[in-house]
């Protein structure tokens, strides 16, 4: 993977970690860096759970002075309708933020439908495998623990191709390590994926 963090002129917000660059966010990213090409002053990104997509989001806002607006699906209508106008009236980029595309939200007002339906829909995909190594590493590392390449090649195509998998193998490893009082090893990530169920037969995703 071409793993790099978003250029230097992108401040990190909230001193969160490095936003991960791969193909699976690659076209997410590449969309909002173009935000000034944008046929109306306003995106909607998606993507799965822990994908990264709100800190990418702030990222954002940060960068382009625009407006964030997190979970929208979850907002009144009334304000995300006048959050698109004033985008558009002050030339400010508004991104929204949501779990699903807008085909599955339910929408009440009209005039807010239409502006949505013209509105570019952008999507985080789930992680690849060389992003799920860099997640692990990552992830590993906040904890104090190093992912050692042996145990990434192990762990990576055995678990769910998912940023939440990526979550709970990192938990268990964490767990192993700390019972075992050693660093993460391919025998300690062997008794984690035990404990997750996952059996070494088990491997082949892409």
């Amino acid at each position: 993977m071409n793993q790099i963090a978003l250029p230097l002129d992108w401040p990190v917000a909230d001193r969160e970690e490095d936003f991960l660059l791969s193909e699976s966010n690659r076209a997410a990213f590449e969309h909002l860096r173009r935000w000034s090409l944008w046929p109306v002053m306003a995106s909607l990104l998606t993507g799965p759970r822990k994908s990264g997509r709100s800190l990418l989001g702030r990222i954002f806002a940060a960068k382009s002075g625009g407006r964030l607006i997190d979970n929208a699906t979850d907002q009144d209508e009334e304000l995300l309708f006048h959050a698109w106008n004033t985008a558009q009236t002050a030339r400010k980029p508004l991104l929204l933020v949501a779990d699903l595309p807008l085909p599955q939200w339910s929408i009440g007002l009209p005039d807010l439908r239409s502006r949505l339906m013209a509105t570019p829909h952008i999507a985080i995909g789930e992680p690849d495998a060389p992003l799920m190594a860099a997640l692990v590493e990552k992830l590993l590392a906040a904890r104090g623990l190093a992912a050692p390449a042996d145990v990434l090649r192990l762990v990576v195509p055995r678990i769910e191709r998912s940023y939440v998998g990526v979550g709970r193998v990192v938990d268990a490893l964490d767990a192993a390590a700390l019972a075992r009082r050693r660093a993460v090893t391919v025998k300690v990530a062997r008794e984690a994926l035990a404990t997750m169920g996952v059996s070494e037969d088990r491997g082949g995703r892409s």
